[in-house]
């Protein structure tokens, strides 16, 4: 992943920000250590942002689409309140089996549930009510993801999708390939739909945060 701010600033909005746990610092490092493509973990600063937003909507569930090795999923877990839940989906049962020896090191980690298997599958026999959902998977299902997403939101919940910004590739017209295209369309769709509103944040790799603008469009959404 080509780094678009740079390693000291980056560091220095780390520093003044809430710390990273010691369960997760030892995944993260873990991670880089012994699995392939580490840099897809969301590290302490993406995470601490995940737990502010989880925080500012007073979450309760959470959904992830992409638990790599289940650094996110263990930010959001620490958030929640005691009766709060994660329900995270990935098809890899190797770094799912990280995953799950790291949550059992932390006091949170007894609110992860872990799916094993296509995400888009999982969506469609989940129930909504979902007060975050957190997108950070396969880039070509992004927008199935997204649509099915808006149908498991809550009203007032919050939906984050990553790496949006894709190293800068998104720029590129025509796209060099077909995840950067995905990531194109996705948002053009946010962007086009008129039931959200939506900020593109320049955090890391790029952060979509989409929310719907009210709760009658919501309703309108659960009954089509």
């Amino acid at each position: 992943m080509k780094e678009l701010v740079s390693p000291e600033v980056e560091a220095y909005a780390e520093a003044h920000s809430m710390p990273e746990s010691d369960v997760c610092r030892r995944l993260r490092e873990e991670t880089y250590r012994s699995v392939e493509l580490p840099q897809m973990v969301v590290g302490p600063l993406e995470g601490a942002f995940l737990k502010m937003m989880t925080m500012l909507v007073n979450a309760k569930r959470v959904l992830e689409i992409g638990t790599f090795t289940g650094y996110s999923a263990l930010c959001f877990a620490e958030a929640l309140p005691d009766d709060g839940t994660v329900l995270t989906c990935d098809i890899d049962a190797e770094t799912m089996e990280l995953a799950k020896r790291y949550w059992a090191q932390s006091p949170a980690g007894r609110k992860i549930e872990a799916r094993l298997g296509p995400a888009i599958e999982t969506m469609q026999t989940l129930e909504g009510g979902f007060d975050v959902i957190f997108i950070d998977a396969d880039k070509l299902n992004y927008v199935d993801y997204y649509q099915r997403g808006l149908e498991l939101l809550a009203p007032q919940g919050v939906m984050l999708i990553d790496n949006v910004l894709w190293s800068g590739a998104v720029l590129k017209h025509p796209a060099p390939d077909g995840a950067t295209e995905a990531l194109q369309d996705l948002s053009r769709v946010v962007a086009a739909d008129p039931r959200v509103t939506s900020v593109l944040v320049t955090l890391r790799d790029g952060v979509l945060v989409v929310r719907y603008r009210n709760e009658g469009l919501k309703q309108d959404t659960m009954n089509t």
